[in-house]
């Protein structure tokens, strides 16, 4: 078993599985789960300049700029949340995002444990994002050619019976369009912690007892003392 307090970064392209990953290993581990889009809508509604600012760019569907968003992650870090450790997901997304998050765990005395590269088939990930459904009502994920998570009755949400949908942006030139753009900007921030020796690439194209048997055990391998 791993200590507490551990730090964790999750990366992977889109629809690599971060975010079902953290959940995952968060819970395996009793760590936090921080999720960008999570700490944004959160952080949005506190009465602060950094939450209007916020606010400002998720209003009108803008990337919230590399200074905010790391504003963001001080303030939590600031305020003791996930003091008990942490796994990353969708943060740092860039070079300087991860200068700077070094910079402020530096400064809090604490520093990256590992940093978990999701190597997930391409085709797959085209599949991943073509074949998917959402519930309109809860949000509940389907994937229509994976047989564990289709509907049980075609169209209707299993959960709630709602009405499942293809969002409008997933279609497989618009994927590949944002697979483009990810790799872009995770490439030099991979080799970045490549050469901190944080790095280390997880083949997960499927998502199985075996492979969440093997994520433990990198976990384990890494972080134990």
């Amino acid at each position: 078993m791993i200590k507490k307090d551990k730090r964790i970064v999750l990366m992977g392209a889109p629809a690599s599985g971060k975010g079902t990953w953290s959940k995952i290993i968060t819970e395996k581990y009793a760590l936090e789960h921080l999720s960008t889009g999570d700490l944004l809508r959160k952080f949005r509604k506190k009465d602060t300049a950094l939450a209007r600012k916020i606010g400002s760019y998720m209003d009108r569907g803008a990337l919230v700029p590399d200074d905010i968003v790391i504003g963001m992650v001080d303030d939590l870090l600031t305020e003791g949340e996930a003091k008990d450790g942490f796994v990353f997901d969708g943060f740092p997304r860039t070079l300087p995002q991860a200068e700077a998050l070094d910079l402020i765990l530096e400064h809090h005395g604490e520093s990256l444990d590992l940093v978990i590269d999701l190597d997930v088939d391409e085709q797959i990930l085209v599949d991943r994002v073509v074949y998917r459904r959402v519930c309109i009502d809860c949000g509940q994920p389907y994937n229509l050619k994976t047989a564990a998570m289709r509907p049980k009755v075609e169209g209707v949400c299993d959960q709630c019976n709602g009405k499942l949908i293809q969002r409008s942006d997933d279609t497989e030139e618009t994927f590949m369009e944002r697979l483009k753009a990810y790799h872009d900007q995770a490439d030099p921030l991979l080799d970045y912690y490549e050469k901190q020796g944080k790095r280390v690439a997880f083949p997960c194209s499927e998502m199985t007892e075996q492979t969440r048997r093997e994520m433990f055990e990198l976990i384990e391998e890494k972080l134990s003392l």
